[in-house]
C-alpha cells in the first residue's frame, strides 16, 4: 500500500526559524504557492492519481481558489493548523482553537465536513499526547502525525508502530496512518517525502519501496521547485535539508509515480480492516 499525500504550505514556511517564525513576518516574502501547486496537481492528473491534501489554514484564508481546486479535482482536504504551528510550543487551548480555526475555514472553502488531519513537523511527542484528544472532540477521524523515531521538529521516538493503528483515548478511537519507516543494517531510517525523499538517490528510493508493505508519503510543494529563494540566516545542516536534490526532484517525483501505484488516504481507510490493526492506547 503506497500513500500520497501533500503538506500545503508554501516555501517560506521553514519550522523554528527567526525570520519565518511569525505569520506576520509571511507578507515580506514571495508567494510560490500557486506555479509549486499547479506543478503537483498537473502531475497527478496526468497520472490519473488522486492524493490527501494537508492544507494550511493561512493558505486558505489567502488563496480559497487553490484549496477549491485542490478539492475540485478530487482530492481529499485535510488541515494542517492554521499557522503550521508547531504542537508541543502551545498549550492546550491554543492548539484546539487553531485547529479550529483551520477546519472552520477549509469547510467554508470545500463545503463539507473535514476529517483529515497532520500535524506540522510531526509534532505530536510524547509528552503532548493530549493532541489526540482535541483531535477527536473536533471531529477528526483519521490522523497522520506521528513520525516514529527522533527528529528535530516533533516525533514520537518510542511510539510501537510504523503501519497502520488505532489510537484509543478514553474509550473512543482514531484512525492513525504513522509514517514508515525501514532497517538499513540495523538502523532505522525514514525515506519517503521532505528531504528524505530528495536525499536518496531514485535506485535506493525504489528499492525501499518494493520492499515495504507500508508507504506514507509527505511532499511538499517547495519539494519540486528548484528556483525558489535561499531563505537567510539558515544553518548549514538546516540549508542542506531544505535545499539538497532540488534539481532533479520533479524527474524522480515522476519516476517515482510511475513505477507504483499510489492511492490517497480515503481509499486506503476503506482498504483496511480496521479491525485486524494494533491499538495504541494513550495513557
Amino acid at each position: 500500500m503506497q500513500i500520497l499525500s501533500f503538506d500545503i504550505e508554501d516555501w517560506f514556511h521553514i519550522l523554528d526559524h527567526d525570520s519565518t517564525r511569525s505569520v506576520e513576518s509571511w507578507s515580506s516574502f514571495s508567494s510560490r504557492i500557486e506555479q509549486n501547486l499547479d506543478y503537483i496537481l498537473s502531475t497527478l492528473s496526468d497520472k490519473n492519481l488522486k492524493a490527501s491534501f494537508f492544507v494550511l489554514g493561512w493558505i486558505g484564508e489567502k488563496y480559497p481558489h487553490l484549496v477549491k481546486r485542490i478539492s475540485d479535482e478530487g482530492h481529499e482536504i485535510g488541515s494542517h493548523t492554521t499557522n503550521h504551528a508547531l504542537l508541543f510550543e502551545y498549550d492546550k487551548n491554543e492548539i484546539s482553537k487553531n485547529i479550529k480555526n483551520s477546519l472552520d475555514k477549509l469547510e467554508q472553502i470545500v463545503g463539507n465536513k473535514i476529517t483529515l488531519f497532520r500535524a506540522p513537523g510531526f509534532s505530536i511527542k510524547e509528552s503532548n499526547q493530549w493532541v489526540f484528544e482535541i483531535l477527536i472532540e473536533l471531529g477528526i477521524e483519521v490522523d497522520s502525525s506521528i513520525f516514529p523515531t527522533t527528529r528535530a521538529h516533533g516525533g514520537f521516538e518510542n511510539f510501537p508502530y510504523s503501519d497502520p493503528c488505532i489510537i484509543k483515548v478514553n474509550g473512543v478511537t482514531l484512525k492513525e496512518f504513522p509514517i514508515n519507516k525501514a532497517d538499513i543494517f540495523g538502523k532505522e531510517i525514514i525515506f519517503s517525502g521532505g528531504g528524505y525523499f530528495r536525499f536518496f538517490p531514485f535506485f535506493i528510493q525504489k528499492k525501499l519501496y518494493t520492499d515495504a508493505d507500508y508507504i506514507m508519503t509527505y511532499f511538499h510543494p517547495r519539494d519540486f521547485d528548484s528556483g525558489q529563494p535561499m531563505l537567510k540566516g539558515l544553518s548549514l545542516q538546516r540549508r542542506f535539508k531544505s535545499y539538497y536534490g532540488l534539481k532533479n526532484s520533479k524527474q524522480k517525483f515522476e519516476k517515482l509515480l510511475s513505477s507504483f501505484y499510489f492511492i490517497d488516504l480515503k481509499k486506503a481507510d476503506e482498504t483496511i480492516d480496521w479491525n485486524k490493526v494494533p491499538i495504541y492506547e494513550v495513557s
